[in-house]
């Protein structure tokens, strides 16, 4: 099916940021005076949505105002040293882009931190819209994002797409009605069996179609 729109998620989709969140979140527990966790124990839980988030990292029954602005601190201090693009990512967004699809982006991360990273990336200009946790009430696996994009640009739900790389995405995605293709190159171990798309080239086709 040809889109008109392709939404994407941010971390782990379009960009490694596997160290940045690591290093934030225990930049934040070392405000809290919590030793820090390995990578792999914090990496491997962010798209978990059987946890408390807030007690898993933080050991605290929520997340506070505090705890966020220590987060967004590091991680605007150092996306320029400790993100990247996945391979093949900005060839992908080119393509899309010279052929007239629109692009967007729903991310939880909050806006100044994810409008820093696109444009550290060089990739903010392609993008027709972004929507990000705090632009919305309730962040994904809610669909508030994805219809904020689709009113924003005046584009249908049947002509978008979403791409993602975890459950969250998912659930948002079949929330709002809206076509899904999961991605297999970011942080969620995905169960045998289910249909994933395993390397950027493989989204191209079905993008392209």
């Amino acid at each position: 099916m040809a889109y008109d729109l392709v939404i994407f998620d941010m971390d782990g989709t379009l960009v490694n940021s596997s160290q940045l969140l690591a290093n934030a979140i225990n930049h934040v527990r070392a405000q809290l005076d919590l030793p820090p966790m390995p990578q792999s124990a914090i990496i491997g839980q962010v798209n978990n949505l059987q946890i408390n988030p807030a007690q898993y990292f933080y050991e605290v029954d929520q997340f506070e105002p505090i705890h966020e602005r220590w987060f967004s601190e590091y991680y605007s201090a150092h996306h320029a040293t400790e993100l990247q693009l996945y391979d093949g990512i900005r060839s992908l967004l080119m393509q899309l882009h010279d052929r007239g699809i629109a692009i967007a982006l729903a991310t939880n991360a909050y806006r100044i931190s994810a409008l820093e990273s696109l444009e550290h990336l060089g990739i903010a200009s392609l993008f027709d819209a972004v929507a990000c946790h705090d632009d919305v009430i309730h962040p994904k696996p809610a669909p508030d994002m994805l219809y904020r994009i689709l009113e924003e640009l005046h584009i249908p739900k049947e002509s978008a797409v979403f791409v993602g790389d975890g459950p969250r995405d998912e659930e948002a995605a079949e929330a709002a009605g809206i076509d899904y293709i999961m991605v297999d190159w970011g942080y969620t171990e995905h169960e045998e069996g289910k249909r994933v798309v395993r390397s950027v080239e493989e989204l191209w086709k079905i993008l392209e179609k």
